[in-house]
């Protein structure tokens, strides 16, 4: 059986922790897109982790831990991601690399933060870890598979025809320092030597573990409103955020994936630029920010504050529909414990015509929230293991955001542990 974990919106939904609580009956976890551009914060026993590439199953020592081919893969993090988990007394994960993802190379996050300090503000907002020119040099056919690092035939030609177009951009755009043809090589070799124990042909891997009737989990980065086909372009990230990447991220058949339990938050919130409509500003986005997540609505991977807002039906809805959600996961509905009233956002104002269809980039620029404000229910619901013990107004407010997404909430999530996890038979699913 395999199952996707993928976000219904901007990202920052907390999949960490759903994918980290079904690992429990798990037997592989797969990466299969993304890279270090944003993280997963998970909570358990040994602590609180916020993993930037490494699949959110590590913490579960029988897991076997999966780095797809669709993963942007920055080695050197990757190993210290391992070393850091190991020294808080998590033992040594099992994990696999794909022999044929593809390396971030040093020269890749230069290019990225030379051109946000180009852009000025008109920059992209990103995390400068190097994804954009890594995917561009991946699509360009420039790139180098974790498989070729042991072909110094293969590393010295290409670096040979790589040289010249990262050296004119380098020289005369930003007017740095000329990379070296001994410099990339003997980083490309530094590479090869850290990522050697993991490597395999997990494809193969994972076909033989479908076969054997194994249980799998495939996670993915961020949400829909950042896959750069139908998310807010160009405010996106460079890979695909959809459960249908999953297949060619792992190496899998489309098929397989039978289930896709899609993420998200009781209220919205995001890092990096683009459109966000139900955005709040100044003291009650403090105030929610302050009490949001596990210790402050904080990237998991820059630090930086997130943006936040109410919940978004419109944004919700099209990010499940696009997802193919069978499954909606609703999380931190904890934080809202505070609140007398809660807004939700149930449509766009968009040219005094409402609408509840989530639009294309430029219409959604124009668009303002229509707000129903839901009462809140003022007490906190930790600890809370069945549905029907929440207080009446929280369900309220459970039941009404289903109803508007349309997709059924069988998962709440009431606090940061692997625990705080309520299911729910929900009316909708089938």
């Amino acid at each position: 059986m395999v199952q996707a974990v993928v976000g219904a919106n901007w990202g920052d939904e907390g999949k960490g922790k759903i994918v980290d609580v079904l690992a429990n009956k798990a037997d592989i976890v797969v990466r299969y897109q993304g890279g270090a551009n944003a993280g997963h914060t998970i909570v358990n026993k040994y602590g609180k982790f916020a993993l930037h590439t490494l699949p959110s199953g590590v913490c579960h020592p029988e897991i076997t831990n999966v780095l797809g081919n669709g993963v942007a893969l920055n080695i050197p993090l990757v190993v210290k991601e391992i070393e850091d988990i190991t020294s808080k007394g998590v033992p040594t994960p099992k994990l696999l690399i794909s022999d044929r993802a593809q390396v971030v190379m040093s020269y890749h996050i230069l290019f990225d933060q030379c051109e946000e300090e180009r852009l000025g503000g008109k920059s992209f907002g990103s995390t400068k870890s190097g994804i954009a020119p890594f995917f561009s040099d991946k699509y360009a056919k420039i790139g180098f598979q974790v498989c070729e690092l042991f072909d110094d035939d293969i590393l010295n030609d290409r670096i040979d025809h790589i040289l010249p177009i990262k050296n004119a951009l380098l020289v005369n755009l930003y007017h740095k320092e000329p990379l070296t043809h001994e410099g990339l090589l003997r980083e490309l070799h530094s590479y090869r030597d850290m990522v050697r124990p993991y490597v395999a042909d997990t494809a193969t891997f994972l076909e033989n573990a479908i076969r054997d009737g194994k249980t799998i989990l495939l996670e993915g980065q961020l949400g829909t409103m950042k896959d750069p086909d139908q998310g807010i372009y160009p405010m996106v990230t460079s890979s695909p955020t959809l459960a249908g990447y999953g297949a060619i991220g792992a190496g899998i058949a489309p098929y397989e994936i039978s289930r896709i339990i899609t993420v998200s938050k009781a209220y919205s919130s995001a890092v990096g630029a683009g459109e966000f409509v139900s955005e709040i500003f100044g003291d009650e986005a403090d105030e929610l920010r302050r009490r949001g997540g596990d210790g402050g609505e904080f990237g998991a991977t820059t630090g930086r504050p997130r943006r936040v807002g109410w919940y978004d039906c419109v944004a919700s809805r099209y990010g499940c529909r696009l997802q193919g959600a069978t499954d909606v996961a609703f999380t931190v509905l904890d934080d809202l414990g505070y609140l007398d009233e809660i807004p939700v956002c149930v449509a766009y104002e968009i040219d005094g015509k409402q609408t509840t269809d989530f639009p294309t980039t430029p219409t959604l620029r124009k668009a303002k929230p229509v707000w129903k404000k839901m009462p809140g229910w003022k007490c906190d619901i930790r600890g809370i293991r069945k549905y029907e013990d929440l207080p009446e107004k929280c369900r309220n407010y459970v039941e009404f955001i289903e109803s508007q997404i349309g997709y059924p909430i069988t998962m709440v999530s009431n606090g940061p542990g692997r625990d705080d996890i309520i299911y729910r038979d929900s009316p909708l699913k089938k």
